[in-house]
């Protein structure tokens, strides 16, 4: 345990998130999977936007930046582009990834950028009261939702997917050791990576919808998923209302900031021709 206190900055701990939230187990699971990578923690930067979740790169020992609602992955944007050697991770919540984030969640999926995306899940705006998130489940309750969202949620891996990220998975704050293994394999993807975690919020979702307390509240988490290796021997009705949790997607496509330094490099030798006296050439030509 020890060894990996020297991933927190101990001074801002204990942590303020309430007694049994999810959101410290899906943090304690990334430091295990960069542990267990042995990666630099001086070449990596986490970034946050608003929300309970955003709160975890506050008590991490990395570069940090915790930046406005909804805006993670712009500012990771940005960092990538500056500096295309560091690790680029952002951690954020659903509501803050695909409410106000949710066309920069698109456009990084789209753009294959090297960025490793962790969705810490809990269903609900905890931060600001239990007001209910993209994720909350259909007919569910929230704060804004007193009578049951009319509302359907959003499937976030098939959206990531759907947006073009080459790597999606999901797990939950249950599946500790899965969790982990897919954060790792997130962190080796050359491109976009997009982690769902599923976490209990007993303060506002548990409550609201009367599932109990912590573990009754992660327990209501873990009988929805399936495994999606045991779901390919399952019929269609044993599936239905499941979430699938694993390895959902893996390809390769070309990576962002790298195709964009090939282009600037093919400019600045096409514009060094240029100013060489090879008047002859294009700007656009190989």
């Amino acid at each position: 345990m020890a060894e990996f206190l020297d991933y927190f900055r101990k001074e801002r701990l204990p942590h303020i998130w309430c007694p049994g939230c999810g959101h410290g187990t899906v943090t304690g699971a990334l430091v295990r999977a960069i542990d267990r990578l042995g990666l630099d923690k001086n070449n990596i930067v986490l970034v946050s936007g608003i929300g309970c979740s955003s709160r975890a790169v506050g008590y991490l020992d990395f570069d940090t930046l915790h930046t406005a609602h909804g805006r993670a992955l712009a500012f990771a944007t940005g960092i990538k582009h500056a500096s295309p050697n560091l690790k680029v991770i952002v951690m954020t919540g659903d509501g803050d990834c695909t409410a106000i984030g949710g066309n920069h969640f698109i456009h990084a999926a789209r753009r294959n950028i090297d960025i490793t995306t962790i969705v810490m899940n809990n269903s609900i705006y905890g931060m600001t009261s239990g007001q209910y998130s993209p994720t909350t489940p259909h007919g569910m309750l929230a704060t804004t939702a007193p009578y049951g969202n009319v509302e359907y949620d959003f499937d976030v891996c098939g959206l990531a997917k759907a947006a073009g990220a080459s790597y999606v998975a999901r797990a939950t704050s249950y599946h500790v050791t899965l969790l982990i293994d897919l954060i790792e394999k997130a962190l080796q993807n050359k491109g976009f990576s997009v982690v769902e975690a599923l976490t209990q919020c007993p303060t506002y979702f548990g409550r609201k919808n009367k599932l109990g307390g912590a573990v009754e509240t992660l327990n209501w988490i873990k009988d929805r998923t399936v495994n999606v290796k045991a779901a390919a021997a399952l019929s269609p009705d044993k599936l239905e209302g499941k979430l699938l949790i694993g390895e959902l997607y893996s390809g390769q496509r070309p990576e962002y900031t790298a195709s964009y330094g090939e282009m600037t490099a093919k400019v600045q030798r096409t514009y060094n021709d240029y100013k060489g006296g090879n008047r002859g050439c294009e700007l656009n030509s190989d």
